[in-house]
């Protein structure tokens, strides 16, 4: 057994998936791997079956959405004994060194670990270099080892190397979020947990999604469940977040001349109870990853 599960949810990935898994039948370190569809309907399984005979793959029969897909196999990579889990979307894929130079780059305080996250045309991800670009270079002027790891807050789900330590610690995706901001509330659990995410510049891999567009209200709504996120975040005094992100999204509909942040507005405050349960208990160690759950 590897010492590394890869995680690929599917859902109507017939586009891309061949290329996710051939890169980690072809990578130079090792890896198990796990599928689990989330109910395609477009020829993503039988691609599977017919070009990767013998792939693990779990069905869920419907769409659980990406972190309750992704809990799944964070559970199996715990119950096996993996020392680290690989959550790989489905439209990505690793270079042939990106698991080595990653696992080479690891100490115990690191609970994600990314590659440099490239496009299809091998230029940072726009979201990536938004994100990690002036952590990047700001840290390496030049020469850098090549287990050099740069620290950042935040780096996309798309390509994450996941500590055991990490997942025992944090857990599994808060039940909060479907699709978006799963990743922006576990990494706030990570830092709440004292643990650090950071990216190895020597290591790059593929997220395939620049051809990809999205209208404004899809973008209006995204910055919506922002606050939903800092409404999660444990590192945050609840008693003010509830105020303060309702007037955000006020400010928000203000400057965008839009009505959509408000109209998020009842059914953020609808949902305080439950956040208020879910951030409650993703202060848990091991929270949302409990066995059978």
């Amino acid at each position: 057994m590897a010492n590394i599960l890869v995680i690929v949810v599917t859902y109507n990935a017939l586009k891309w998936v061949g290329k996710c898994l051939r890169s980690v039948e072809r990578s130079s370190l090792p890896a198990d791997l796990v599928v689990i569809d989330n109910g395609s309907t477009d020829g993503t399984l039988p691609l599977i079956r017919t070009d990767f005979p013998g792939t693990r793959i779990i069905e869920t029969g419907e769409n659980l959405g990406f972190g309750a897909a992704n809990n799944i196999g964070l559970r199996i990579a715990l119950d096996e004994g993996y020392q680290f889990a690989y959550l790989l979307n489905q439209d990505a894929w690793l270079e042939k060194d990106t698991l080595a130079r990653l696992v080479a780059a690891h100490r115990p305080e690191w609970g994600i670990l990314s590659p440099v996250q490239m496009d299809a045309h091998k230029r940072r991800d726009r979201r990536f270099e938004r994100k990690c670009g002036k952590f990047i270079d700001a840290a390496l002027g030049g020469y850098h080892p090549e287990t050099m790891v740069v620290e950042v807050p935040f780096v996309m789900a798309a390509h994450w190397l996941v500590s055991r330590r990490a997942i025992e610690t944090v857990g599994g995706f808060s039940p909060a979020f479907q699709q978006y901001g799963e990743d922006d509330n576990w990494i706030d659990r990570l830092h709440w947990h004292g643990l650090r995410c950071g990216v190895v510049p020597a290591a790059t891999a593929v997220h395939d999604r620049s051809d990809r567009r999205m209208g404004r209200e899809k973008k209006l709504r995204l910055k919506c469940i922002a606050t939903v996120v800092k409404a999660s975040d444990p590192n945050r005094s609840w008693a003010w977040v509830r105020v303060r992100e309702v007037l955000e999204l006020v400010g928000m509909g203000i400057k965008n001349f839009s009505a959509v942040p408000w109209r998020f507005i009842p059914e953020l405050r609808e949902r305080f109870p439950e956040l208020k349960e879910y951030r409650d208990a993703s202060m848990q160690k091991g929270a949302f990853l409990h066995p059978n759950k």
